[in-house]
């Protein structure tokens, strides 16, 4: 290949802190992740004991854990390649093109549960996932900044056309962590698309499924609490793989080129700490009762319904408008062609997904009791999140509709929590 020898012409906003963010996340977001897994084995499970309950050095490693992350990969690749499912098409690109994704992703999931099932009926201890997640969790992070530095080099050898808007700054540190290239691929092998819903999601599940199987080593059978984290947190990764096509129109696949930031919260920060509550359970048993459990599921019913049901209607309208569940909603006309949702789901506040989103959060925290924060701080990091992503959507959706995105924001004045934000 030759380099590309089109003269490339920098972007100049900088999101996440700029260069000085760009420089210090990727050191301290890979701390955090084995801090955190280090404090969730601790007696005393506290985010604020000094010093650090850090593991040991060899404990932070293992062979196995090389094997079983690099077979976990090649297990999901395999699976992605399967020609199984439907081929669907993303949205247009600045050439005009669409790329082809295969929506196969529920089909990886099914296959592997079914390899995990046959796994623990040949007697295999997946409970030693407890034992080995802190070397799993040092490959997955080894893996995200491998990844990472093979999509900078290649991403010098991308046509215009196929870099971010965002990722070509030309400052290294910053395009590194923001990713330059758009759609990154090896033959049809898209590897943001792969990372976005595979190893990580389905690994969170693998990691949880582990933590169940080492409370019944230690106790005999898994606790309600346990149970309710692996159902709720099952549920909303099988949502993600059944609905798989529409991560085609979400900002990290339209928007976000494909770097550090993406590749670690796909491989390492996903199934790293989303799942921290199953690990919490593990060391530190709940009790719930039948009537706390009720309204716990109750919660993350509620969640997962505006959740879905937003999405979905989103989806809908965004790859066909005319369909009968979405021609009856009202909208208004921008200056691109496209016309913006004000009633229905989207009506009631700008981001109801984010709404449902965290109230799901919420449910998957409180079967782990009030006594200590750590099975909170997905709930915390996560509207840390949603809220710095709402407002990087509100600009781009400022910049892009301009005079119609104004009008959108007074009919519809709260952005995530009705009448609070």
């Amino acid at each position: 290949m030759k380099p590309n020898k089109y003269k490339q012409s920098h972007s100049t906003e900088r999101e996440f802190g700029g260069a000085l963010g760009a420089t210090c996340i990727p050191v301290f977001l890979p701390l955090t992740v084995l801090y955190l897994l280090s404090v969730c084995r601790s007696p005393a499970a506290s985010v604020l004991q000094w010093p650090p309950p850090l593991t040991p050095a060899a404990q932070l490693w293992d062979p196995l854990a090389v094997v079983l992350v690099a077979g976990w990969i090649t297990l999901q690749s395999f699976l992605y390649l399967l020609p199984v499912g439907k081929v669907s098409e993303g949205l247009v690109l600045r050439d005009g093109s669409r790329l082809k994704y295969p929506i196969n992703g529920f089909h990886s999931l099914c296959i592997t549960v079914a390899l995990l099932l046959l796994c623990l009926g040949l007697g295999m201890p997946l409970g030693y996932l407890f034992e080995l997640v802190l070397p799993l969790a040092v490959c997955a992070i080894a893996l995200s900044y491998l990844l990472s530095m093979y999509l900078y080099i290649r991403s010098f050898w991308a046509p215009k056309y196929a870099l971010s808007l965002g990722g070509n700054t030309g400052n290294p540190l910053y395009d590194f962590f923001i990713g330059r290239e758009l759609n990154p691929r090896i033959g049809d092998f898209d590897l943001k698309y792969f990372c976005e819903l595979r190893p990580g999601l389905i690994g969170w599940v693998v990691i949880n499924l582990g933590m169940l199987m080492k409370e019944v080593e230690l106790r005999g059978s898994p606790s309600l609490a346990m149970l309710l984290v692996n159902v709720f947190q099952l549920l909303y990764v099988t949502d993600a793989l059944w609905n798989e096509e529409a991560v085609l129109t979400t900002m990290d696949i339209v928007h976000d080129g494909f770097g550090f930031m993406l590749a670690f919260g796909d491989l390492a920060w996903v199934p790293f700490t989303y799942g921290l509550q199953a690990m919490f359970l593990v060391v530190h048993p709940q009790p719930v009762s039948t009537l706390g459990a009720a309204g716990i599921v109750l919660l993350n019913g509620i969640g997962y319904y505006i959740f879905r049901r937003s999405n979905s209607q989103k989806n809908q309208f965004r790859r066909d408008p005319t369909n009968k569940s979405v021609k009856h909603l009202e909208t208004i006309a921008t200056a691109t062609g496209k016309r913006l949702l004000v009633s229905g789901w989207w009506g009631f506040v700008r981001h109801p997904n984010y709404l449902g989103d965290l109230l799901m959060a919420l449910a998957w925290s409180l079967p782990c009791g009030m006594s200590h924060i750590l099975p909170y701080f997905y709930v915390i990091y996560f509207t840390i999140l949603l809220i710095h992503r709402e407002a990087r959507d509100e600009n781009q959706c400022r910049a892009k509709y301009g005079l119609a995105w104004d009008t959108y924001c007074k009919r519809v004045p709260y952005r995530i929590i009705p009448y609070i934000y």
